[in-house]
């Protein structure tokens, strides 16, 4: 009895750890592993691939050819005067819309156009997620460093404020010293403690783009990248106008607001309809081919023309519109580009060495006594404050090339991160 208790407590056992295990220990993802998984679940991606769906369904209705009709009828034929026949009566007629060419085109081509601009949208779409995918993956990046770069300052904190400790209770330094060790300390924890909460905020971030498709604790592996090759500036507006899937979809959109409009007017000729059918009477049978013309007296389609001739106006704003904009979102992002670029420079031609020799001479001089602990502080706060710019502006050069890479709609796959 105990045996088979114990087997079923370690089957439960194996079972639940079977369970959680995936959720416990996930393995470390790549940022190619989380954009692949953004493709797959992203909301805003999966909605832009039905709104593909249904444009490649609208062309299908509008090459499609109008359906015949078919009317049958019977009854019965009773006579009442004398000499006339009496008996059943049957008729049958078939009657087919004739959709003319002028017509069938523009159809054919508003229905073309629109799965033209369908596809842009989610080209468009996806250059967006992935983008900001990308900028919130390097985003958790920068703030596992930056929580790297507190625990460090916390331990290398604790570790002066032991040494203080000893030189105080031996009578080398003041309790003042003591103190303020004790204040920095604080300080670094609550920095530590910021840190953390930061890095988890950037994960969830990121596991909001991909559609909860993560599991809770995620492992984020990579490094923000120090060596960024900068792009052609002078070649990048030309590139832009040519080949953003902004603007071709908003071309795709003039072409299709123009062939409707060309629709809607063209509708105003009349559309025929032949009809045939084959009519029995008791006494006779007759044969009939009629043409049904309809007669624009009443309705003209000044409405509908009018609606086409406004949506074709302001799809040419809307294209208009959107080439500002890229222009403007190309030299704010150029700009940011150059900023940080600069920055980094400043940092690696000599801050950074500057900073940190400052803190080696501070802290000899410490340790000789020449300076108090005051001053060895504030060239370790200085020297960690330069460390925070120099990551914050590598991220900033990055974003800025993410953004800049997302204008000239380079796919991420042939892109170099």
């Amino acid at each position: 009895m105990f045996l088979h208790r114990r087997q079923s407590l370690c089957l439960w056992g194996s079972l639940a750890l079977a369970m959680l295990g995936p959720a416990v220990a996930s393995e470390p993802l790549t940022l190619s592993q989380i954009l692949d998984l953004t493709l797959k679940n992203n909301p805003e991606l999966v909605a832009a691939r039905a709104q593909v769906q249904g444009a490649e369904g609208d062309l299908i209705t509008a090459k499609a050819y109008p359906n015949p009709e078919i009317q049958m009828g019977a009854g019965e034929s009773v006579a009442r005067d004398a000499g006339v026949l009496r008996g059943a009566l049957g008729g049958v007629d078939i009657a087919q819309p004739i959709e003319l060419p002028y017509v069938r085109r523009p159809r054919r081509e508003a229905g073309e156009a629109g799965v033209e601009a369908a596809s842009a949208s989610y080209r468009v779409v996806s250059l967006n997620v992935l983008t900001r995918v990308k900028q919130a993956f390097y985003n958790v990046l920068r703030q596992q460093e930056l929580l790297r770069m507190t625990e460090a300052n916390r331990e290398l904190l604790e570790s002066i404020r032991d040494k203080i400790r000893l030189r105080v209770e031996v009578g080398e330094s003041s309790r003042y010293e003591l103190v303020k060790a004790e204040a920095e300390l604080l300080g670094a924890t609550k920095n530590r403690e910021s840190a953390a909460l930061r890095v988890e905020q950037a994960k969830t971030a990121l596991r909001a783009f991909i559609g909860g498709a993560l599991p809770p604790k995620i492992e984020i592996v990579g490094e923000l990248p120090s060596e960024i090759p900068p792009p052609d500036l002078d070649k990048l507006r030309d590139s832009v106008l040519q080949n953003h899937p902004a603007l071709v979809q908003a071309r795709a959109e003039v072409d299709r607001a123009k062939s409707q409009l060309e629709l809607e007017q063209a509708l105003r000729y009349p559309q025929p309809t032949i009809k045939a059918g084959v009519y029995r009477e008791p006494h006779l049978e007759q044969w009939r081919v009629d043409l049904i013309v309809p007669l624009p007296l009443w309705n003209q389609r000044q409405g509908p023309i009018a609606r086409a001739a406004a949506d074709r106006a302001r799809a040419d704003a809307l294209a208009n519109q959107q080439q500002l904009s890229l222009v403007y979102e190309l030299d704010t992002a150029i700009t940011a580009f150059r900023i940080a670029s600069q920055q980094i420079e400043t940092f690696e031609s000599g801050l950074l060495r500057e900073a940190e020799s400052a803190l080696k001479v501070a802290e000899a001089a410490y340790r000789l006594g020449e300076r108090g602990i005051l001053d060895y502080l504030d060239a370790q706060r200085t020297f960690q404050a330069v460390r925070v710019d120099y990551i914050n502006a590598l991220f900033d050069k990055n974003a800025a090339l993410l953004e800049i890479e997302r204008l000239r709609a380079q796919d991420y796959r042939d892109q170099p991160l």
